[in-house]
Order: C-alpha cells, then sequence, then structure tokens
C-alpha cells in the first residue's frame, strides 16, 4: 500500500528531471544518429544544370560539407556571408543542398547574394532532408572520405563554430 503512495512522487521527479535537462542542454546541439554512420544516398538534379545530377557516390574520396539552406530562410541569410566567405578562402568543398525551395528562387538567391557552392543540388520535397535527420534550415554536416558522417551543426553556422569546429575537423580528415 505504501509503494502506491510513492509512484506519483517517482513519476514527477522523472518529469521534472527530463525538463530540467531541456532547459540547461544547447539548443543547437541535436544529437544525429548520423554521426559515425554512412552519409544517406542520393542522386539529386543540380541547381544550375538539372541534366546532370549529383550522386553522392561521386562524392566519395573527397571531405566535403553539406549545407542545407532555403532562399526562404532568414537564418541562412544569415550565415550566408560566412560560407561566401569560407569558398574564398578555399580549402573546404561545399556542397549545398536546397530544402523544399523552388528553384528559381534559389538561383536568385545565389545570384544576388554569391554563390559559395562547388555544387548545389535540389531537395525540391524534402526527402533527402528526411534521410539526414533535417529538423529545420539551414543545417550542416562534415562527410569524409569514406562517406560517413562526422559532424552535424543545427541552425546557422557563426565565424566561432567555423574556425573552432568546421575548419579543424575538416583539415583533420584530410590529413
Amino acid at each position: 500500500m505504501k509503494l502506491r503512495a510513492f509512484i506519483p512522487l517517482a513519476a514527477f521527479a522523472a518529469v521534472a528531471a527530463m525538463l530540467r535537462a531541456g532547459v540547461v542542454t544547447e539548443p543547437r546541439v541535436v544529437p544525429s544518429p548520423l554521426v559515425g554512420r554512412p552519409a544517406p544516398a542520393f542522386t539529386l538534379p543540380r541547381l544550375s544544370a538539372a541534366e546532370a545530377p549529383l550522386a553522392s557516390r561521386e562524392l566519395l574520396g573527397r571531405v566535403w560539407v553539406l549545407n542545407v539552406w532555403a532562399s526562404w530562410c532568414a537564418p541562412c541569410r544569415d550565415e550566408h556571408p560566412l560560407l561566401v566567405q569560407a569558398a574564398r578562402d578555399g580549402g573546404v568543398y561545399l556542397v549545398g543542398l536546397v530544402y523544399k525551395d523552388d528553384p528559381r528562387a534559389a538561383e536568385e538567391w545565389l545570384l544576388r547574394l554569391g554563390d559559395p557552392y562547388a555544387a548545389t543540388v535540389l531537395d525540391t520535397e524534402g526527402r533527402v532532408g528526411i534521410d539526414f535527420g533535417v529538423v529545420g534550415v539551414p543545417e550542416t554536416f562534415v562527410i569524409d572520405r569514406d562517406g560517413v558522417v562526422r559532424w552535424r551543426h543545427t541552425g546557422p553556422l557563426t565565424a566561432e563554430v567555423w574556425g573552432r569546429q568546421v575548419l579543424p575537423l575538416v583539415r583533420g580528415l584530410q590529413g
């Protein structure tokens, strides 16, 4: 009989612990089951040349950064100058994945703001984004030579994240 009295208290304590963990956790750090696993395979049309699709297998043997973005995404606009500068600085192979967007709007956006991507592919229905576990845009992934996801960032990249996390990881993987 006394044990039943503790069940509501134990349930309350469990819920309180989960809520506390959610409050103190960094909101940009979203664990990804893909980190350490092969990146989802895809073949998608290129933004600039739909007749020449890009298959993820073509990227094997190269360390690359996948940036998921859309022209309707305000935070994507915030991080875009950083990507343009990164492309100018070189050393990182950037692939843009246009997520659930109109191709014309994406082309205009890149023409207006600059195109940092070595390749840009269209995921108009969001299926590849779902395969990658995208929860919102922008999101960024670092993928190694073997096609394994090594890092994921949710939200806009900052100069600090780029300089302290992305570049050292990419350079280390390039070896």
